[in-house]
């Protein structure tokens, strides 16, 4: 697909610095006598499962491609699905990377929730296990940990795309709704930040005025915003919105001057009336997947509707695999070593299938993986250097569809 594409640039995150955690035994599997072994932490249940099945079936699909490839070093790659769930349930993720430890895994895939990986990724990390996020964005996970990555791009790259599409539009006074959790607070800034840079207004949602993600009712932040009279609103939450949505609008506010993030694009066509959200726009990480890319994912799972995510899970399989076949082993710190040269960071040869980038390796020359979410190589904090935020536009059956994207750097 040819991608409609405005170049922005954002500073990176200065003096961000590498923990030097010490390791508290050896990741599950790290031996060279085993096959590769994927774990996945992903959400099936709570408040970011419809993020679960692009994400899982991302994963799923780079694993049969790779083992139809022949696999890593002569053997299937193997996998193993935990569930993710929410911060909420927060014990459900901590039972899952468990779960996965004892099983044996190389790596883990997840979470979907930055909040979700604090709550796990120095128990991940410091088992010596490799952790590739596909979806986090909180700014503060740059550089977590040697052995933490990711292939979505932080929420400096999504806030300023965000402001910038609402300035765009020629809205000057902006509120927000957004909930007081971590990775709400920190788009909020970025957002706050890009808006007050170019001469706008956040009339509502600064720091201190932030709504409680587990209220029943958000009728109080509603009316705080309204009596601001903001030209747009940007909401920032996670199912939240389901109830957020009708009570502004029951209250006049257009809902075409609703603007929605990552955490809560998603499919509304079965909880409003038509026409709610006609003409609301949302932003997402990653390029949106081809025609090509979006059959093969159904081949994994016919039942897919949405695609968030997938591309970026693909990629964080692919990366890792690829690692280990340039480490000639599959020991994590090997692994490790590897993944950001694969991934183009000392350039090469660039090829996008598993088999082709195998051959390349094979024959001693470096390779440039072009990752499928159109993520760059990763820099020295373990985030992608450059990558595409898409643009979305709601229609009248309340389902949105891309219409744009928005390329920038880290």
């Amino acid at each position: 697909m040819n991608y409609k594409s405005t170049r922005v640039r954002v500073a990176a995150l200065a003096g961000a610095a590498l923990l030097a955690l010490s390791a508290c035994g050896q990741g599950g599997g790290s031996g060279d006598g085993d096959g590769l072994v994927i774990g996945t932490l992903l959400p099936q249940t709570g408040s970011l499962a419809f993020l679960g099945p692009p994400e899982i079936a991302g994963v799923d699909l780079a694993i049969k491609e790779i083992n139809e490839a022949g696999g890593v070093l002569g053997k299937d790659v193997k996998v193993e699905h935990g569930d993710s769930s929410d911060a909420d349930n927060a014990q459900v993720a901590q039972q899952s990377v468990t779960q996965l430890k004892s099983k044996g895994v190389h790596a883990i895939i997840g979470a979907a929730s930055s909040a979700v990986t604090r709550n796990v990724v120095d128990d991940i990390t410091n088992s010596k296990i490799i952790q590739v996020s596909p979806a986090n964005t909180a700014t503060d996970l740059s550089g977590k940990h040697p052995f933490y990555f990711r292939t979505a791009p932080s929420d400096l790259l999504q806030g300023s795309a965000l402001g910038n599409l609402i300035l765009g539009d020629g809205h000057v006074d902006v509120g927000v709704l957004v909930f007081n959790e971590d990775y709400g607070t920190s788009l909020r800034d970025v957002l706050k930040a890009t808006v007050e840079d170019a001469g706008g207004t956040i009339t509502y949602g600064n720091p201190g005025e932030e709504f409680d993600p587990q209220s029943s009712s958000f009728a109080d932040p509603v009316t705080a915003v309204l009596a601001t009279n903001p030209d747009a609103i940007a909401i920032i939450a996670f199912d939240q919105t389901k109830t957020i949505v009708p009570e502004l609008v029951s209250r006049g506010f257009d809902g075409s001057k609703l603007y929605f993030v990552d955490g809560n694009l998603a499919d509304y066509s079965e909880d409003f009336e038509p026409g709610t959200l006609e003409g609301a726009q949302g932003t997402l990480p990653g390029a949106f997947p081809d025609d090509t890319f979006q059959q093969r994912l159904l081949e994994v799972n016919p039942d897919l509707s949405d695609y968030s995510y997938a591309a970026e899970s693909y990629d964080a399989v692919m990366l890792v695999a690829l690692a280990a076949v340039k480490a000639e082993s599959v020991d994590t710190e090997a692994i490790r070593d590897q993944m950001a040269a694969v991934s183009g960071a000392n350039g090469g040869e660039t090829c996008s299938s598993f088999a082709d980038c195998v051959k390349l390796i094979e024959d001693g020359k470096d390779i440039d993986y072009d990752a499928k979410s159109g993520a760059g190589p990763f820099n020295e904090n373990n985030d992608p250097s450059a990558a595409f935020i898409g643009i979305y536009q709601f229609g009248g059956d309340n389902t949105y569809t891309w219409t744009k994207a928005v390329e920038g750097e880290l």
